[in-house]
């Protein structure tokens, strides 16, 4: 397996980018059956000012190159990050936009660098980048999603002097124009409600992963912050009711963190929290006392209503660290729980591992991305080693690991997909990515990161429905999409000839499995322009990607790439997914 392959292969993430690169195909599979409908391609132009393409093929026109996860509601309004190439036709393009499939209207821009950043913002700053996947009310067509720009405020300390804040925050759309939903800006008094609750004059520093949208009004997110010298985490939620800046006053509301909240059930306060996910008024998220070895923590649900007494919600335990693993023997326990957790109301859709068997992967450093990102990676400082592939560390990933959905309803966990102890079936459902901040990348610059300092993270991806026929029935089961991997490890650690794909199934491991893409399938069956205009050959699916909210009611929306990275295809495509007859 060559380098270029390793890298397609190996480096996928939660902000996955999807672009049009090698990689080793398997024989393809029989053709799904699902009509797949297209959002967005790369024969699409970006919306940009000034774009005719019709007189005008270079900048500031530029077509789409590469996509992240797209995320979708239930009335099939499609939110996606995307990307242009750069070169001689200027700086690339990556910004938000979003596509109502329903009426067949246009692609339309949220945000890109040319974009005002919303109020308060008296410097005129422009966004720089949206560093994580934009995410949309499954409800309505409010969206969210992060935003890094240079300071967007001037104002006065008490001695005089004068400074500047702003630099990231999260931003939305609840009355139809995009407004700051909490920002870098607590410390400026006559926006004290978006300071950290439980530290008044403390400030938000960062908002890792992508905040979650519901009730078309609320963000719930996660956020960092410094006390002292000292680092916190937590989850938070605000609810926007008034068209003004920062949409109200309203403060921000803790639903928990590492300082003042015990994990239930447990004497140990949360070490860790996720980003998390919410449908109507109930938020639902990942929290651990240790996030690379948790004893205790799990997944937890919380109301959104107490805001009006400015109190901190009572959490519900729904999994946890130590639970039995359905349908396993007896005293078999979860040891781990991923923190990429998704939501419909009802119905919750996890990966989980147990046991103590491990078996170590080998990850290459891409060659494509942010520079800053790949150099960092490409270093000792890292922790990372050379061998004639590239750079590479090695990381531990558990043998005994599967998809589970927990019903609100009933209480109960089920299984829907697990690794088998042969690999004839799913032999991982763990992916990874090198991404955070890499050093001496200045505050409001362009990378992919949380705040964080860059390093190896995994994660797993699963998107759950209860609503495939438009409304919940007692006699439909949920169904339940994720990620999978099929192949073995060599005597280096690396997957040869791995297929990827991302599956289907209806209620639990027991109901037959549906495949919605693998490695190597057939690309024009998602989009006739798949194929390599040189040899006129079709183009073979090498990579694609899922997120939690990418299926809502029966809409569901993944990103995929086709061919090489000299001949390619990719884009944003959409399915419905119909119940079966009565």
């Amino acid at each position: 397996m060559n380098k270029q392959t390793l890298n397609c292969t190996m480096a996928i993430v939660t902000t996955l980018t999807i672009s049009a690169t090698a990689t080793s195909l398997a024989a393809p599979p029989p053709a799904p059956s699902f009509s797949w409908q297209t959002v967005v391609n790369n024969g699409d132009y970006i919306p940009t000012a000034n774009c005719n393409p019709t007189t005008s093929t270079s900048a500031p026109c530029r077509k789409f190159n590469s996509y992240n996860q797209p995320s979708v509601n239930e009335k099939n309004m499609v939110v996606f990050r995307a990307r242009s190439k750069g070169g001689s036709g200027g700086e690339p393009v990556h910004d938000v936009y979003t596509r109502d499939m329903k009426k067949g209207g246009a692609i339309v821009k949220i945000l890109d660098r040319d974009s005002l950043v919303p109020e308060p913002n008296n410097l005129n700053s422009l966004f720089v980048e949206p560093p994580s996947f934009p995410r949309i009310d499954m409800n309505s067509s409010m969206i969210a999603t992060r935003g890094n720009h240079r300071p967007v405020f001037e104002y006065t300390l008490p001695d005089g002097t004068d400074t500047k804040a702003g630099t990231t925050g999260i931003y939305t759309n609840p009355f139809g124009s995009l407004i700051t939903g909490v920002g870098k800006l607590g410390a400026v008094p006559e926006f004290s409600f978006f300071q950290v609750p439980e530290f008044p004059s403390i400030t938000f520093e960062v908002f890792p992963g992508a905040p979650a949208v519901t009730q078309g009004s609320t963000i719930v997110f996660k956020g960092n912050y410094t006390v002292g010298l000292a680092s916190k985490t937590g989850v938070y939620y605000r609810i926007l009711k008034k068209q003004a800046v920062g949409g109200s006053t309203q403060p921000v509301v803790l639903i928990a963190n590492n300082t003042h909240t015990l994990i239930p059930n447990t004497s140990k306060l949360f070490g860790s929290t996720a980003p998390p996910s919410a449908v109507g008024n109930q938020a639902v998220f990942a929290g651990f006392d240790n996030e690379d070895n948790p004893t205790a923590g799990g997944i937890y649900i919380a109301p959104l209503e107490s805001y009006r007494l400015n109190k901190q919600p009572k959490l519900k335990t729904l999994v946890s660290i130590g639970s039995q693993v359905p349908d396993e023997s007896k005293n078999t326990k979860f040891n781990k729980l991923g923190e990429g957790v998704s939501f419909d109301g009802r119905y919750i859709a996890f990966w989980g591992a147990w046991g103590s068997e491990n078996k170590k992967v080998r990850l290459y450093c891409r060659e494509d991305g942010n520079k800053d990102l790949k150099a960092y990676c490409e270093s000792t400082a890292s922790g990372s080693i050379q061998d004639t592939q590239g750079w590479y560390q090695e990381k531990q990933v558990p043998k005994n690991q599967g998809i589970f959905v927990h019903d609100l309803k009933n209480g109960k966990n089920v299984r829907i997909a697990r690794t088998s102890k042969n690999f004839s079936d799913f032999s991982d459902f763990v992916y990874w990515n090198f991404s955070g901040k890499a050093p001496d990348v200045g505050e409001g610059g362009e990378s992919d990161d949380d705040g964080e300092l860059a390093r190896w993270r995994s994660t797993s991806f699963v998107a759950v429905s209860g609503k495939v026929d438009d409304h919940e029935d007692e006699n439909v089961s949920y169904h339940t999409a994720f990620k999978a991997r099929i192949g073995i490890t060599d005597g280096s650690n690396v997957y040869a000839n791995p297929v990827d794909g991302i599956y289907l199934r209806k209620g639990s491991e027991k109901s037959p499995l549906l495949t919605l893409v693998k490695t190597g399938t057939n690309g024009t069956l998602f989009d006739s322009e798949a194929i390599d205009p040189d040899t006129n050959m079709v183009l073979p699916v090498t990579e694609m990607g899922l997120e939690r909210d990418g299926f809502r009611g029966n809409s569901l929306a993944i990103n995929v790439s086709m061919g090489t990275e000299e001949a390619g295809w990719a884009g944003i495509y959409l399915t419905r997914v119909v119940a079966p007859s009565k």
